[in-house]
């Protein structure tokens, strides 16, 4: 069963950008850890947040959803898009962190 589970999610990677608006605060991504996905996140000098989510898309899809509806509990997200879908081979990260030096 376990190695079921491996091959769907071997065979279904995507990555994905996303820029979130609004007041977010404290955006450490611990949802998206806890669905197992990857990537990073910054903050822009227009005082969005810009990101990449790698993962299994059903974990990514997920991901979006909990951005559109929940957000974390310090933040007020007023709008959550993403583009660049598409699926990967292979995750170009091994977690994710907050880059804090850069701002685009």
């Amino acid at each position: 069963m376990q190695r079921d589970y491996e091959a769907e999610n071997m065979s279904q990677r995507e990555h994905q950008r996303c820029d979130i608006s609004g007041r977010v605060l404290s955006f450490h991504f611990a949802e998206g850890k806890r669905l197992g996905l990857v990537g990073w996140v910054l903050n822009t000098e227009q005082g969005t947040v810009r990101g990449q989510l790698q993962g299994p898309g059903s974990k990514v899809k997920e991901m979006q959803d909990w951005l559109r509806n929940k957000g974390s509990p310090k933040s007020k997200i007023t709008k959550a898009e993403f583009s660049n879908e598409k699926e990967i081979e292979s995750l170009e990260h091994s977690d994710f962190r907050i880059n804090k030096q850069k701002k685009v």
